[in-house]
């Protein structure tokens, strides 16, 4: 009642020509609710509103939400197509001029030509992102193997979600990122949660988090740093980074010697139980801790806590995905509920962070190397032939299966790949081994960028195409639960600024391949193919029409007709998508990170988010408020640490790993280990620590090992260097 009486009372000071447009944050996966203020007679959006009706987070905003809509109007904004025309400057701000569409489309088509007639098709690629709406993951997997017939095409999520992915489509047969609604979090008895920071990284969970604890139930968390989230959990596992599948198999163990297994849910259900049994025999408390550094008593502890819970969800983030064995991680995890039977019933079950705005939705429908839309594969001929004849293109003109995004800068340096559009992605910051992947950047014959801004990687670019931001533009994401909402839009596009479908649309008919695109001629014509292409899909959207979601504040798929409500639980029929419709629990060998410590390097770097920031920080650098609270990237020392190296709080250091150095200053803490620091990653140029990350991939997602590498810190003389 206060809470109305308090918007009735906003409403009687608006502006006279000021509306509301009911929409989604433009950042993470929970894609909280909000109402962008838009004043209609200067065309901009002018605030914004929590909306208290929106289900997951019931009004909740963090600081990246409240002040999103400041990227659409901000100084910084592209709004007109630019060319390059000094190839020398690449890597740099300079060296461009504006240009008409006309003559940024007429190059970009005679050089993808060009390039292609010398080197054939697969000499050019596409890089995308999953900050975009589904119709726009769609429609740039048809662009690339329809329009540019390329087979190299993937996307920012290799280094994000796939090895969530990897590891539910292994244990499920199929990959959603939560097989329960949100709205189950605070009703449950436990949460286990691995690997997420997530009070800085999805703070608008918390209240849901935080009432488990309120209700009598038990939060427990496994990460190397002891986050906000870690320092108020009834226990921390504070492991050391890389060492998940121990920890995962060691608690496994002591599950089945507690007698906490489900026998009737592991026999109808399951397959692996007893071939994982014996390899998880010889992962005792003690030769858990020895690997993992956390003391056995906690381990037995959180084996029992979640063993006794009646109800519990494991969940997890990039921490445990973002390794070379990110996929086994997943899975390792992933047998605690099925060897509990605590998964298909409400307020029990598996659930994933999702790191982007529609990291689940943006791998299901065609971006990934080997996946057409639907979750389909492409090396599947009748899944092929399904896509095809919604294209209306023969199988024959379907590409084969690419590589994943590293192994594609790695065909870039060697010029097997030659030309690059990249949209809705960083990969000069975002990238591991970063001095690797700027080089292929700038070895590249010929680069297109799309964007907003002019972003550290579209300082390599030939031309820069200006894309609209989210408000600018409509159409669909998928959140973190798997649930389908609705994007509208606030503001109409600033500038000269288009929709990246919409450039794709027109670029087709340049290349020859109008007949398949030219009926598309709104976001709402994209949306209506995208639905028939996943129409049949393991991931199908067929009934999930924007009415729909707008009627029932979003649809979780698979949602296969317009009769079908949706499925907010997976697995409620116990029915998993693997032939036999059974769930797999996975024996999994513990192997170390890529890189163990040594005397050179004896400090195990890992890498993360802070609250202010939002991946590359091309967005949030920008905005004032959200730099002024973290202008600068820094490294996490523990004081035994720095007492050891002669360092001080707030001194400048030097950080190094085989692949290359940085100078960072030094935050003294207790809340991480001693043989660990810590570096966020949303920093540009120099200030990268992607500069000295590992490229190791996981060989099922390809996901590199952003969480774990050898490092060393250098004292600097004062006068060596000044940051």
């Amino acid at each position: 009642m206060q809470k109305d009486k308090f918007f009735r009372e906003i409403d009687n000071v608006r502006h006279p020509n000021e509306k509301l447009v009911k929409t989604h944050c433009s950042y993470c996966g929970m894609q909280c609710g909000m109402n962008l203020r838009v004043n209609t007679s200067s065309n901009k959006i002018i605030g914004v509103e929590p909306r208290y009706d929106w289900p997951v987070t019931l009004g909740k905003m963090c600081p990246k939400g409240v002040t999103a809509y400041q990227q659409t109007n901000h100084e910084d904004r592209i709004l007109r197509p630019l060319i390059r025309d000094d190839a020398s400057l690449k890597g740099t701000k300079e060296g461009f001029r504006e240009a008409s569409w006309e003559e940024a489309y007429d190059l970009i088509a005679r050089k993808f030509k060009e390039l292609q007639t010398d080197y054939g098709k697969d000499t050019l690629s596409v890089f995308s992102g999953v900050s975009m709406t589904n119709e726009k993951c769609y429609l740039t997997g048809k662009f690339a193997r329809v329009a540019l017939g390329t087979r190299y095409i993937d996307y920012n999520g290799r280094f994000c979600m796939s090895s969530a992915a990897g590891g539910f489509l292994r244990s499920f047969g199929v990959d959603r990122g939560s097989t329960l609604p949100w709205t189950d979090i605070h009703e449950t008895d436990c949460l286990f949660i691995a690997g997420s920071n997530t009070a800085e990284c999805h703070p608008t969970s918390m209240f849901r988090v935080w009432a488990v604890q309120e209700r009598g139930g038990y939060i427990i968390v496994v990460d190397p740093r002891e986050t906000p989230i870690a320092r108020r959990a009834d226990l921390h596992l504070d492991l050391k980074p890389g060492t998940d599948l121990a920890l995962a198999n060691g608690i496994l163990n002591l599950l089945i010697e507690g007698g906490y297994a489900d026998e009737s849910f592991i026999n109808d259900h399951t397959n692996g139980f007893e071939e994982t049994k014996d390899l998880v025999s010889q992962f005792t408390p003690a030769y858990t801790s020895e690997i993992t550094g956390v003391s056995a008593d906690k381990i037995r502890r959180a084996a029992e806590i979640y063993g006794k819970a009646p109800n519990a969800i494991v969940m997890f983030a990039r921490g445990i995905e973002q390794q070379h064995k990110g996929v086994d991680n997943v899975s390792a995890y992933t047998n605690m509920a099925l060897l509990t039977g605590k998964i298909g019933r409400p307020k029990s079950g598996v659930a994933t962070f999702t790191g982007q705005g529609n990291g689940q939705g943006g791998r299901e429908h065609g971006q990934k190397s080997d996946l057409l839309p639907g979750y389909r594969k492409l090396t599947n001929p009748k899944h092929v032939q399904e896509v095809c004849d919604v294209w209306g293109i023969t199988p024959e003109e379907m590409p084969k299966p690419g590589v994943s995004a590293y192994e594609m800068f790695e065909l870039m340096n060697e010029k097997t790949i030659r030309g690059l559009y990249l949209l809705c992605s960083n990969p000069a910051v975002s990238a591991p081994n970063l001095n690797f992947v700027r080089k292929a950047l700038k070895n590249l014959d010929f680069m297109v960028c799309g964007d907003f801004y002019l972003s550290e990687s579209a300082e390599y670019a030939d031309v820069i195409l200006p894309s609209v931001t989210w408000s600018e533009d409509e159409g669909t994401v998928t959140n973190l639960e798997g649930r389908i909402i609705k994007i509208n839009k606030a503001q109409e596009p600033i500038g000269e600024t288009k929709p990246d479908w919409q450039m794709q649309v027109e670029l087709a008919e340049r290349l020859g391949k109008g007949k398949c695109f030219s009926h598309l001629n709104t976001a709402k014509d994209v949306a209506e193919e995208f639905r028939l292409a996943s129409k049949g899909g393991y991931a199908d959207y067929y009934g999930a029409t924007w009415d729909k979601i707008d009627k029932q504040d979003g649809v979780f798929w698979p949602c296969k007709d317009e009769e079908d409500k949706g499925t907010p639980h997976m697995f409620l029929d116990k029915k998993f998508y693997h032939p036999d419709g059974k769930a797999k629990i996975c024996a999994l060998p513990y192997r170390p990170p890529a890189e163990e410590p040594c005397e050179k390097y004896p400090l195990r770097l890992t890498t993360g988010r802070v609250v202010y920031h939002y991946l590359s920080g091309n967005q949030t650098r920008r905005i004032k408020f959200l730099n002024d609270m973290c202008p600068d990237p820094y490294v996490e020392v523990h004081p035994r640490t720095a007492e050891k190296y002669h360092i001080d709080h707030e001194e400048n250091i030097q950080l190094f790993t085989r692949r290359g150095k940085a100078i960072f200053q030094v935050k003294v803490t207790e809340a991480i280990r001693e043989d660990t620091v810590f570096v966020p990653y949303h920093f540009g140029h120099e200030e990268s620590i992607n500069l000295l990350t590992i490229p190791a991939l996981d060989p099922i997602s390809k996901m590199p090992e952003f969480k774990a590498c050898a490092a060393q810190i250098e004292k600097l003389d004062s006068e060596k260097v000044s940051k």
